[in-house]
């Protein structure tokens, strides 16, 4: 819980002091009783009274300030609450090495499920795109509120050969910072946009991925990157040399160029072996994108509590003494 006029709990110590000043008058109250050596007149100078009651009646007015002083200070908690728009291009490499079935079923159905649950998950206010890769990046559905053509797009992706994760990631970039000047012509606001790049290896063919990181950076578009995959990795190919003989091949995976890309443009870095795992990464990221913490003022809370525990104590004050503290 935060307060936006903090310097006001100082009215605290105050009513702290009176505590303490209330506790030291009512031993001074029964010090100054002991005075008189007749015990005649004890009672006429100190009558017996429910004690009890009338320090719980002190407590619960000293509580009421509290809460009221409390209350006046603004306290106000932190919760999330849905973006009204924010951006995510979801960019998977498509690669023959992600038909490894290290993960359960295979490393590209993991993709698949998680990316799937994902757009369950994500807020209305998240647009959504998909970017596929193996040999050249193919933009298979740029970002937009139709979660069933995104749906669609994910069920229908096929494997090739080759990872072009440089030239990937630059189209994934152009394409969101695209849809984002579109966005700000509209309604003059750039909304939170970041690409997720999902892979298992490190590029093979295309441009740098030094170059595609430049270009991320300079954009302010944070990539936000997940390595699937163990390193038992393998894949069954066939012979270019003999067709109709297949053999294994290794493909353990890299985390290396993964890492570094999340770290270049501000994004985070995730590396999981498991279709589990997987979908609470994407949760999280859904969850980071989607959402924005904003301060809720709670001090009606603090303000109630002040109002019910002073009627209750006017209600015993007036049981027990007759009258209205």
């Amino acid at each position: 819980m935060t307060t936006t006029r903090p310097l006001v709990l100082l009215l605290l110590l105050v009513i702290l002091g009176l505590a303490i000043a209330y506790a030291l008058l009512q031993r001074r109250r029964g010090r100054f009783a002991l005075q008189f050596s007749d015990a005649s007149l004890l009672d006429s100078v100190a009558p017996r009274r429910p004690g009890w009651r009338r320090h719980l009646v002190a407590s619960c007015f000293l509580t009421v300030i509290a809460l009221l002083v409390v209350s006046v200070a603004g306290p106000a908690r932190s919760r999330e609450v849905p973006r009204e728009r924010a951006i995510v291009i979801l960019t998977i490499d498509t690669s023959f090495s992600m038909g490894a079935i290290d993960v359960d079923p295979t490393r590209i159905g993991a993709a698949q499920e998680a990316a799937r649950q994902f757009l369950e998950s994500a807020p209305v206010g998240v647009d959504v795109g998909l970017v596929s890769f193996h040999e050249a990046p193919i933009i298979e559905v740029p970002p937009t509120p139709d979660r069933r053509a995104v749906l669609d797009a994910i069920n229908a992706l096929e494997l090739g050969p080759f990872t072009n994760t440089g030239d990937a990631l630059s189209a994934s970039i152009t394409t969101l910072k695209r849809t984002v000047e579109q966005l700000e012509v509209i309604d003059d606001s750039a909304p939170p946009a970041v690409v997720v790049l999902l892979s298992d290896g490190e590029p093979t063919i295309g441009r740098p991925i030094d170059d595609a990181i430049a270009e991320a950076t300079q954009a302010g578009i944070p990539v936000s990157t997940v390595a699937l995959g163990t390193a038992l990795g393998e894949v069954t190919v066939e012979d270019p040399d003999f067709p109709g003989t297949f053999f294994d091949v290794d493909v353990p995976v890299n985390e290396s160029t993964l890492r570094t890309v999340a770290e270049a443009t501000g994004g985070s870095f995730f590396a999981t072996a498991s279709a589990k795992e997987l979908a609470a990464v994407y949760r999280d990221i859904g969850s980071a994108v989607g959402f924005e913490q904003v301060d809720e003022d709670i001090s009606v809370w603090f303000t109630s509590a002040a109002l019910v525990l002073a009627l209750l104590t006017s209600a015993l004050s007036l049981r027990w003494f007759q009258r209205i503290p």
